[in-house]
């Protein structure tokens, strides 16, 4: 199968960029891009290390970020698996990308940006969740911050009612094709009550 192997095949296949996406990249937060990023609670965190990239599903029950001033976001490490890709990531490398959906919104806001990872009690404790805090916050230095047009979520229909809603496997599912002995539908009969009381 024939491969781009070099830069300037790829600008040859493509043409230059569409001038508006450029000119919509700050290096900074504007009024509008906190007004989005306020409002989003779903992001999905994107780093790379040693081991190669990773990605990772952020929510929460209101904003999924703070932001602390005009380039810096901060990101509470809430309670998952402990496999810890990304966190791993940013400690060797510090390189992060966000992309933060809105339910019912086309576009999608992407910042890049530095990382570091602090678990200062204090920055922790701005996370206060009925007494739980995250152990550690994802800081990030903000390089730039854009808008991703519309085209992708339309095509897609992602938030449309009329959008076929595929059957698909479960966690469970995926658990018991690696094990086949696992009772994969106990566990995800169970799983909703497991999951309420570790959210934070």
């Amino acid at each position: 199968m024939p491969q781009i192997t070099t830069l300037a095949a790829l600008d040859a296949l493509y043409g230059p960029p569409v001038p508006a996406a450029l000119t919509k990249v700050s290096d900074h937060l504007t009024p509008l891009y906190r007004q989005w990023i306020g409002a989003a609670r779903f992001v999905v965190l994107s780093t790379v290390g040693p081991g190669g990239t990773h990605g990772s599903p952020r929510g929460d029950d209101g904003p999924v970020v703070e932001i602390a001033d005009g380039r810096t976001l901060l990101l509470p490490d809430w309670r998952g698996n402990n496999r810890l890709d990304c966190l791993r990531d940013i400690v060797a490398d510090g390189r992060i990308s966000l992309m933060f959906l809105v339910p019912g919104a086309d576009n999608v806001v992407r910042v890049n940006g530095q990382a570091v990872l602090v678990d200062d009690a204090d920055m922790c404790a701005r996370f206060d969740k009925a007494g739980k805090h995250p152990r550690t916050v994802i800081v990030v230095t903000l390089h730039e911050a854009y808008f991703q047009c519309a085209k992708a979520l339309l095509r897609s229909g992602l938030w449309s009612a009329d959008t076929p809603r595929p059957q698909v496997p479960s966690a469970g599912d995926f658990l018991r094709e690696q094990i086949p002995a696992f009772d994969g539908a106990s566990y995800d009969a169970t799983y909703p009550d497991y999951a309420r009381n570790r959210m934070w």
